[in-house]
């Protein structure tokens, strides 16, 4: 499953549905969480199932349901039904996949948005249900310990906020599944906006949330690598393909081994241009 750019919209907006599936993401998420108040989650669930019945958008659809313990569990499954994916916000590990049950979609859990979330980021690698990736997020949880924010003035992650991002990156390589980057809150801001998405592509997610469809583009361009790299990733894929039983070769006067190999598949899978599977010999340790 491609996921370069995963953008939210409220589920009580059924205006802008239509705005949002025809913004090139690769998924939007139908909110019924954080950006629906509490006396519209009803109207968000009937929006959000009316439109699910319809004929299927060219894009993947994802519902982001209230945590598992909030007591509307049932509600949002049943709103949910046709989706492609669930996002489960507050997650914490097994814990909360067992909580939700069997639902017969991927699930997309935001893993950092607790305390206890971040010593459960290493059980996804044994979830019980599909994964579509493993996202994180930078505001519930600096409000859940009381800090006062999770940035510097400049706009970088404070340390422990760091740590949470680097670990769900670890945690969703592990996992053999996306690392989906966190949103970048200012929308006007479409050049802080291209350096952010730029980091992430290069500390090796694979895919980022967005919160408003001018993002989308920048977001898409970020994920998607340039023909330059593509046209090297081809070239050591040919290369081993010509030397099967080589472990290292020398390609435009440098050292190549198997760990180039194995992110020039990951790079041409990025640009849809083979299958994610990769050959059983560089397959990641799990």
């Amino acid at each position: 499953m491609r996921l370069r750019s995963l953008l939210f919209v409220p589920g009580d907006r059924p205006d802008r549905f239509a705005k949002a599936a025809g913004s090139q993401a690769d998924a939007m998420i139908l909110d019924l969480e954080d950006s629906v108040a509490a006396p519209a989650k009803a109207q968000a669930r009937q929006a959000v199932s009316d439109y699910l019945t319809r004929t299927p958008p060219p894009v993947r659809r994802f519902v982001r349901i209230n945590p598992v313990d909030a007591g509307m569990l049932a509600e949002d499954l049943a709103a949910a039904r046709g989706a492609d994916g669930l996002v489960l916000p507050k997650a914490e590990g097994l814990r909360t996949l067992e909580a939700l049950g069997v639902v017969g979609l991927p699930v997309l859990p935001v893993a950092t948005e607790t305390p206890a979330a971040i010593f459960g980021l290493s059980e996804y690698a044994r979830s019980p249900v599909p994964l579509a990736g493993i996202t994180w997020g930078a505001e519930d949880l600096p409000a859940a310990v009381g800090a006062a924010t999770s940035r510097e003035p400049d706009g970088r992650y404070t340390p422990p906020y760091e740590l949470a991002r680097s670990l769900t990156l670890f945690a969703a390589h592990a996992a053999g599944v996306p690392a989906i980057e966190t949103v970048y809150p200012a929308i006007k801001d479409g050049a802080g906006l291209a350096a952010y998405a730029a980091r992430g592509s290069r500390d090796g997610f694979t895919g980022m949330l967005a919160i408003h469809p001018a993002q989308v583009p920048i977001i898409n361009r970020a994920f998607t690598p340039d023909e330059a790299t593509l046209a090297h990733a081809r070239a050591v894929v040919a290369a081993f393909a010509a030397n099967p039983d080589a472990g290292a070769l020398q390609l435009d006067g440098r050292m190549i081994d198997l760990p180039h190999l194995k992110q020039a598949h990951r790079l041409l899978a990025m640009a849809g241009e083979e299958s994610t599977t990769l050959p059983p010999a560089l397959e990641p340790d799990t």
